[in-house]
């Protein structure tokens, strides 16, 4: 090779390398995030044995449950067995309370972000707290409460102004989620989900099963269309649509919970 053809061959490296960078960066950012979201579900669940799911399910089925144990409310756990029982009643406390103000503020962008609970104040050392779980979509995710844009970017998170992710009557859960973001899947292919489909929540003190009921497509403005239903203990989706426009609608995924694994 001719001492003037080297820079000519570095340069061509260089634009090489660098092409290669940017085909590979969503692989590599999508396998980073896997392994983030796997060991925070280990992590939950190792910490939180009270759980009832289990680690070993990893994208699977979540594990049966004991019809005697699956819906039974936290508050009838006996108070000596109930983990962190005092954020468990702060908890069902919000929950009725923005239930009774019709959920005053759900409109302002700005107030999902809100940090309603920092969990470290109960004795958590994690901000995981829980893991959602979707068959259909081989997802498994930490879920984060506020939509922050670290918990967005880590995770599923619960949009403040919603129920806390406890379940019970008068509830509607509303997780949020990017339709894929820097290379992770997130909510990418949450069209596959149907009527019927399975979507579990594990928070600190049980799994909890949900069916999907309903789908829609909303504005971004329509806040109405994620408020609790009187009387129902809902799980939503919520996520951008359609893939890659940019957020212009919203693809909404709402989820009953049922009394036992395969029944209503």
């Amino acid at each position: 090779m001719r001492k003037r053809d080297i820079p000519l061959m570095m340069l061509a490296i260089v634009c090489f390398l660098a092409g290669a960078y940017v085909l590979m960066k969503p692989t590599v950012n999508q396998l980073r995030q896997k392994q983030e979201a796997s060991v925070a579900v280990s992590e939950f669940f190792r910490d939180h044995p009270n759980a009832t799911a289990k680690e070993e399910d990893q994208r699977t089925e979540p594990a049966e449950v004991p019809p005697e144990e699956t819906f039974e409310e936290p508050s009838e756990l006996h108070p000596a067995e109930t983990p962190y029982a005092d954020l468990l009643e702060a908890m069902k406390a919000y929950n009725a309370e923005i239930f009774r103000n019709g959920q005053a503020g759900l409109a302002d962008p700005w107030a999902y972000q809100a940090e309603v609970f920092r969990l470290s104040d109960y004795g958590l050392d994690s901000d995981t707290v829980g893991i959602l779980t979707i068959p259909k979509m081989e997802l498994q995710e930490p879920v984060y409460l506020g939509a922050t844009k670290a918990h967005m970017d880590h995770g599923i998170a619960q949009l403040s102004i919603s129920s806390m992710p406890i379940g019970g009557e008068n509830t509607n859960c509303v997780l949020a989620g990017h339709r894929g973001w820097n290379g992770a899947l997130f909510f990418r292919h949450i069209e596959l989900l149907e009527i019927g489909d399975k979507v579990t929540l594990t928070n600190l003190w049980e799994t909890m099963i949900y069916r999907v009921v309903e789908i829609k497509i909303i504005r971004p403005n329509q806040a109405e269309q994620i408020l609790i239903q009187p009387g129902r203990d809902l799980l939503t989706l919520v996520t951008c649509h359609p893939y890659g426009s940019g957020g212009r609608y919203r693809y909404v995924v709402y989820c009953e919970r049922v009394s036992e694994e395969g029944g209503q």
